[in-house]
């Protein structure tokens, strides 16, 4: 940390000395506090916990006095990077466009936070994203690239909470849940609402994995252990006045099948009691693959 001068201590004598150990003592303080922080680290527990992701951060070096320009003012309790390092090296870009993974997914989730992001988390670093990463920095001076920097992160960090699993995986796309033990062996559609997936399983090996979403509570997706009876590539329901294409139905009639509302509004809605999948390309060789007869089990 470079420091200022603390004074001319020649011939003042007692008072000169402790002056200086006085300020001394106070640069020692000083780098007890701002010195190295501990990141956020992993929590693996599910439900509406917090989930911590650990995030890489620049330590600035105890050599540095001068407080950037770029610094939020504001103290808080979250270690914010810092903008350069001691050469007036810029702030270290930790996402951009095209990258992925449940790191953007929590980026995502604070800019919803803030009211900069508009549409669900969904782990991919795509335009939506990049601009409202840019009109986040522009509000604050930073420089508007669209690109989340160590000095972007921790001014977002500073002013959003932690996701909540919801917040971070209401779109979809969290992990699925480990299959039920009546999935284990033979065909199986595993269906679980807890992490509302399905996968494909073939005597205990996973071979796909799709989001899924159910019925409402008033006509909710029946749970338990079914068998497919039926398939119908270009069913359309008549009872409903929509269309269920790649219908694979296990219990009346709830099926399994695509859904062009989920595909577009997400779990803003719901079913009338069908599994509804929203990718048609996943589905699709899914339907080529089920035969009649293959198990379906829905559990929690």
């Amino acid at each position: 940390m470079r420091t200022k001068g603390v004074g001319n201590t020649e011939g003042t004598g007692r008072t000169g000395r402790k002056a200086l150990w006085g300020a001394l003592g106070a640069l020692v303080v000083y780098g007890a506090i701002h010195g190295c922080t501990v990141g956020p680290t992993a929590d693996t527990q599910g439900g509406n916990s917090p989930i911590r992701i650990t995030v890489p951060t620049t330590t600035a070096p105890a050599t540095t006095a001068t407080p950037s320009t770029t610094t939020d003012p504001t103290p808080t309790t979250t270690s914010t990077p810092t903008p350069a390092d001691a050469k007036g090296s810029p702030a270290r870009v930790l996402w951009s466009a095209g990258d992925s993974g449940t790191a953007v997914r929590e980026l995502q989730a604070r800019l919803r936070q803030v009211a900069w992001l508009a549409g669900e988390p969904t782990g991919s670093y795509d335009g939506e994203t990049a601009d409202a990463v840019r009109g986040f920095q522009a509000k604050r001076g930073l420089p508007r690239t669209g690109a989340t920097d160590s000095v972007t992160w921790g001014r977002l960090v500073a002013m959003t909470h932690e996701p909540t699993k919801w917040e971070l995986y209401a779109y979809g796309g969290q992990p699925a849940a480990a299959p039920d033990p009546r999935c284990l062996t033979g065909r199986v559609l595993c269906i679980s609402k807890t992490s509302r997936t399905l996968r494909w399983m073939v005597d205990g090996r996973t071979l796909s994995v799709m989001d899924v979403r159910f019925g409402s509570q008033y006509t909710p997706t029946r749970e338990g252990v079914f068998h497919v009876y039926w398939k119908s590539r270009d069913h359309y329901s008549t009872l409903y006045d929509a269309p269920m294409p790649y219908a694979m139905f296990f219990s009346g009639g709830q099926a399994v099948h695509f859904s062009y509302d989920f595909a577009a509004n997400g779990y803003t809605g719901g079913s009338h009691g069908c599994v509804n999948v929203r990718d048609e390309t996943k589905i699709v060789a899914l339907f080529d693959q089920v035969r009649v007869g293959d198990k379906v089990v829905v559990y929690w």
